[in-house]
């Protein structure tokens, strides 16, 4: 059995990894609250104008960003966080690229990959080529950030330099799930939308110039909801996870706590012993 002193420094350890712990828990649980509130008011809007970008897509007579193309060369968008300490979130991501990879499609093709959190890309450029890494966006998360970089993604699209976009990230559902989500960026996909001109709109000023605006707009709404989402997942990973780890941290004091109060009764009553042997051995 260890000796007092040891458990006295274990018991103070783990007191002040389970204050560092719980802290933390507090600190992602406040930005939590405004990231949630945040992409719970986003995805109405962002979900209906992608709806429209696919039905005016399917209708439009340029389908530069809408038609399908053999696959050789993909980019795959990986979004995770900066920081560690938030459980499989950033795992999860790595697990769901590795499942993209053996897709029978993607087999063939060469995958390039654009991340969007340090903790992505420092896994995947040991093996993998990066062409950009944006992970500043987290630092000061806005729309006008993001449009930079899906101007630079509709550039590489409509120039051919890639035939798929991808992108992969973490969706908030609540504070104790995420889900992780494969979503198709470019080319806009088209399947089982209905065509705008199979509806009686009446369209102003017309629908070339209205695609013209969508499509841009609706892309960046897309990847910005993505990053968004992330955002929300990463703080309600964090949170569960420090939270696990208090509770643990509490259980691992209480134990060493009893631990420390056996040996230290041992303690007490091996010196009580030994001064009963010494007074019996006097007195003999």
């Amino acid at each position: 059995m260890a000796n007092l002193k040891e458990i006295r420094n274990r018991i103070s350890s783990v007191s002040s990894t389970m204050q560092i712990t719980s802290a933390m828990k507090m600190v992602s649980a406040s930005k939590l609250k405004k990231a949630q509130d945040a992409i719970t008011a986003m995805r109405p809007y962002s979900n209906k104008l992608s709806e429209l970008m696919r039905g005016f897509s399917s209708s439009a007579e340029d389908k530069t960003f809408s038609k399908k193309r053999e696959i050789n060369n993909i980019l795959v968008i990986a979004i995770s966080s900066n920081r560690g300490l938030c459980g499989a979130f950033n795992a999860n991501v790595l697990k769901e690229i590795n499942s993209l990879k053996r897709k029978e499609e993607f087999k063939s093709s060469k995958i390039h990959f654009l991340t969007i959190g340090k903790k992505v890309n420092d896994a995947l450029s040991k093996e993998e080529k990066i062409i950009q890494n944006e992970s500043s966006l987290f630092d000061n998360l806005n729309y006008d950030e993001v449009s930079l970089v899906v101007e630079k993604l509709m550039d590489l699209f409509a120039n051919q330099e890639y035939d798929h976009i991808e992108i992969v990230y973490n969706s908030f559902k609540n504070a104790a799930t995420q889900i992780i989500k494969s979503e198709q960026f470019l080319p806009i996909s088209t399947e089982e939308v209905k065509s705008i001109s199979a509806l009686n709109y009446i369209f102003e000023p017309s629908q070339e110039e209205i695609i013209r605006t969508l499509i841009p707009k609706s892309l960046k709404m897309q990847l910005f909801k993505a990053v968004r989402d992330s955002f929300a997942s990463e703080h309600g990973a964090r949170m569960t996870a420090m939270h696990k780890a208090t509770d643990n941290a509490s259980e691992l004091r209480d134990e060493l706590k009893l631990t420390y109060n056996k040996a230290r009764q041992a303690s007490i009553t091996n010196e009580i012993l030994e001064i009963v042997g010494g007074a019996e051995a006097l007195n003999g």
